[in-house]
């Protein structure tokens, strides 16, 4: 049952317009206001779907989400139903959304969602990739510690990583990974999806690398990367030598633990029990 006034999640098709849901276009036709990135773009998705242009485009990017909360509060404070859409794809996941609907959770109001396409998801089902568990990165910090930072620590992850990435940043992102994780390591690089010329290639991070720089990649991508093998089980006398490494960094014997912990894949209390041990 829906209420008269709510924020309402629309998602939109990511390439092929046939995928526009009539849930969706039910939802566009009776919303108040309609919260989009780009209003040309999202005009033409009304047109398309032959909405009259009766409800106001409010502008919603990066660089205005946070002002525009105060409008829409306004508007759902009136009773009034306001939509949310990204360009393309479900909005707040790698789009504007989030901060409108934290508002309005925040202020009490009804939040909504029309699902429907996700370049994400759409991608992690078509990889050959285990679908079981995996995590959402969404786009790696470009460059610096955080970049690197990053990349250590999902390194280790031993789900799957879904990740995307603009086409001129493809080739470097690829090389990053490699330099991280191994080139054994399986990806499959989608782009395009529902489109055309969708396509989905996958293989090995090292072939990966050599098959972005034969080419122009054209479309964004989606990259779909295997998780981290199982740790082998790790020796006491492992995990002694690690520990101790670690307290001749200076760390604590707490942090020692941790670190050691999560770089062996053993217990905590086991890595901090031979921390205790060594200072003895």
């Amino acid at each position: 049952m829906t209420s008269a006034s709510a924020l309402v999640l629309v998602a939109t098709p990511i390439g092929n317009l046939a995928d526009l849901s009539p849930r969706a276009v039910e939802a566009l036709r009776a919303a108040d206001a309609i919260c989009c990135e780009d209003s040309r773009r999202t005009g033409r998705l009304l047109a398309h779907a032959g909405i009259e242009r009766r409800s106001p485009l409010l502008v919603v990017n990066d660089h205005t989400e946070a002002s525009r909360i105060g409008d829409v509060l306004g508007r759902l404070a009136r009773g009034e139903r306001v939509a949310v859409v990204s360009d393309a794809g479900t909005p707040g996941i790698s789009d504007p959304g989030e901060r409108l609907v934290r508002a309005a959770v925040a202020a009490g109001h009804a939040v909504e969602i029309v699902p429907g396409p996700s370049a994400a998801i759409a991608a992690l089902v078509a990889s050959g990739l285990p679908t079981g568990r995996f995590v959402f990165e969404g786009f790696l910090p470009r460059k610096g510690s955080g970049r690197s930072e990053r990349l250590a620590e999902l390194r280790s992850e031993r789900r799957t990583v879904v990740l995307y990435e603009a086409p001129h940043r493809l080739a470097r992102t690829l090389h990053d990974l490699q330099a991280a994780f191994g080139g054994e390591r399986r990806v499959a690089l989608a782009r395009e999806l529902t489109k055309l010329h969708e396509e989905v290639w996958r293989g090995p991070l090292a072939d990966a690398v050599v098959w972005a720089g034969e080419r122009e990649p054209r479309g964004e991508f989606v990259l779909v990367v295997e998780g981290a093998p199982e740790a082998p089980n790790a020796s006491d006398d492992d995990v002694r030598d690690a520990v101790h490494a670690a307290l001749q960094r200076g760390l604590s014997p707490r942090d020692a633990a941790a670190e050691v912990a999560s770089a062996l894949g053993v217990p905590k209390r086991r890595a901090y029990a031979a921390a205790v041990d060594v200072q003895r």
